[in-house]
């Protein structure tokens, strides 16, 4: 497997905070990753450092060989990222919005319908195609911004939470695309839900504090507790270390 993603100490720093520590890893061809910890420990900013929205104090991040800093639109060409509350263009129905990001990305044409038909479909989007995206629910605006993130069939995904404001049946096909997709490409899913590292990642990364604490699979990490048991595993890896 070639990794398609490389991250290598990866560093943020606000002011005298750290957000992101020297974060290093590879994500390959095939490989769904789990990228876990709990509020404010760097997940969304080490995400928007690889999608080229944020820019790291030090280290490097390369898409498909692509430097995210040197090589900027080349990395963004072959990435889909569907970042927190992904932003759109409200009064705008939401074909009309996927086709405003198709003719961004290129397309024209038949092809820019093709594309937009097809991503509709793989989100279940036909249904409310017609309808201004402020008028929709969390779940379904979700379902757009997951839309836009696969239009341009890239070969890297990177996705905050994708599932967030689904109801079960829509987490479900959303888990069932991601595992279709996956021998194809190579993602990273940041989530909250555990449950979800079981449904649909063969690999999980915890961090804590902008750190990396630990890179397994899930069948791996469940080992790491006695119980045997995602949250337990998850609260011992993440819980402060006591002030010495």
């Amino acid at each position: 497997m070639s990794a398609l993603i490389e991250i290598e100490g990866l560093t943020k720093r606000f002011g005298t905070f750290t957000a992101v520590d020297n974060v290093s890893f590879t994500v390959a061809r095939g490989e769904v990753l789990g990228f876990l910890g709990p509020n404010g420990a760097g997940k969304s900013t080490t995400m928007r450092m690889l999608a080229s929205f944020m820019t790291p104090t030090s280290g490097t991040a390369r898409i498909c060989g692509h430097d995210v800093q040197t090589n900027s639109l080349a990395a963004r060409r072959s990435l889909g990222f569907l970042p927190e509350g992904a932003p759109t263009y409200p009064e705008m129905t939401v074909l009309a919005f996927l086709r405003f990001v198709a003719r961004i990305r290129g397309y024209s044409g038949a092809e820019l319908s093709d594309r937009v038909d097809h991503a509709v479909s793989l989100t279940t989007l036909g249904g409310v195609r017609l309808q201004p995206v402020e008028t929709l629910s969390k779940g379904f605006k979700r379902r757009v911004g997951l839309a836009q993130a696969l239009l341009h069939d890239p070969p890297v995904l990177v996705l905050d939470e994708p599932t967030d404001g689904l109801d079960p049946n829509q987490k479900h096909e959303v888990r069932a695309l991601i595992n279709r997709m996956t021998s194809e490409k190579a993602i990273v899913i940041s989530t909250h839900l555990l449950e979800e590292v079981d449904a649909v990642c063969t690999r999980a990364i915890v961090i804590a504090a902008g750190r990396v604490v630990a890179d397994a699979t899930p069948k791996e990490l469940a080992a790491m507790h006695p119980s045997g048991r995602m949250d337990d595993v998850f609260r011992t890896l993440t819980q402060p270390e006591p002030a010495g």
